[in-house]
């Protein structure tokens, strides 16, 4: 369903947003602001193309409880239209940017005991009713291939049957959150444990699945958000207790504990860190080796024993404990 643009940018808002997922951008958030920005122009009712200092110092005013990053996000989002506007020779002004206030968020980092009892969790977790819209059945399965792949949720979830190869042993992730598609091994265990979940999976009432995704509810649908209200079941039945203010843990700290358990397996392999990060960057589908290179630190910081020789002034390179992924 084509999104209706109704202000005087609405034509050129459309274009920027073709261009940057021709480009091969999702430019999910950006297409939402951008709409936001066609709402204000609109209800400003903008007559002449062109940003004005006046329109862009309304649209940079911090909204109620919005955080700083959004606001940033917002700004940042108008300043790359207006230079777009510009590179089409129309004459627009561009917004200062906020400083940007990096994130100090650390991410929860689980044992290997604390896995160790999750897996038992989620085995033992029992439906306590009939539920066809439970996704219960797949959360051993789900867990271990978040565990031991590090994918997002929304990857694992996002999976058909057709990207699941059992035979040889690998996943294709096509629904990232960097519109990167990607292939990635997995292990013979894990390999075991998805060929198991199949075979009973394809046992249901509904057949093999009705929505063609991997994992899916009882009723054949695919799995929705309730995968994490039983991950936090498994936390407490774990007796792994919740840290607060949104520091976890999380279901995505399974995926920061994969990247961290592989750096400090390298590291205890005698294979240098640095000449590895393109490696785990590729497998975890970062943009870049800046998102992959705060574990080093993490794992620095974690098994100190297992990195001694690691220069530390090289390390002192990249900002303590910053842009951890939240999603």
């Amino acid at each position: 369903m084509n999104k209706i643009y109704n202000s005087i940018y609405g034509l050129h808002i459309k274009q920027f947003i073709e261009m940057k997922r021709a480009l091969g951008f999702k430019y999910a958030t950006g297409a939402v602001i951008l709409g936001q920005i066609d709402r204000l122009a609109e209800q400003r009712v903008e007559i002449s193309l062109g940003i004005t200092k006046e329109f862009a110092a309304k649209w940079s005013e911090k909204l109620i409880e919005e955080s700083d990053s959004s606001q940033y996000s917002r700004i940042s989002v108008l300043a790359q239209f207006s230079s777009y506007l510009i590179d089409l020779g129309i004459q627009s002004y561009i917004p200062k940017l906020l400083p940007y206030q990096q994130s100090t968020f650390i991410p929860y980092i689980y044992s290997q005991k604390e896995i160790d009892n999750i897996f038992r969790a989620c085995d033992e977790l029992r439906l306590s009713v009939l539920n066809m819209k439970s996704c219960l059945f797949c959360m051993p399965t789900l867990i271990r291939l978040l565990y031991c792949t590090g994918l997002r949720i929304s990857e694992a979830l996002a999976m058909r049957m057709e990207d699941v190869n059992l035979d040889e042993s690998y996943l294709r992730v096509r629904d990232c959150k960097n519109g990167k598609e990607r292939i990635i091994p997995i292990s013979d265990s894990l390999t075991s444990v998805c060929k198991e979940y199949v075979r009973y999976r394809d046992q249901l009432p509904m057949g093999k699945t009705k929505s063609g995704y991997f994992f899916v509810e009882l009723n054949g649908s695919k799995c929705g958000q309730n995968v994490r209200v039983w991950f936090k079941k498994c936390l407490k039945k774990a007796a792994i207790p919740d840290i607060g203010r949104g520091h976890g843990p999380r279901i995505h700290d399974l995926r920061h504990t994969f990247a961290v358990t592989s750096l400090a397996n390298m590291a205890d392999s005698g294979i240098d860190l640095y000449a590895s990060l393109p490696i785990l960057s590729n497998y975890l589908g970062h943009q870049s080796l800046g998102a992959t290179n705060h574990y080093v630190r993490l794992t620095a910081n974690m098994h100190p024993d297992l990195i001694k020789d690691l220069d530390m002034i090289c390390l002192d390179v990249f900002p303590k404990f910053r842009n951890y992924e939240a999603d």
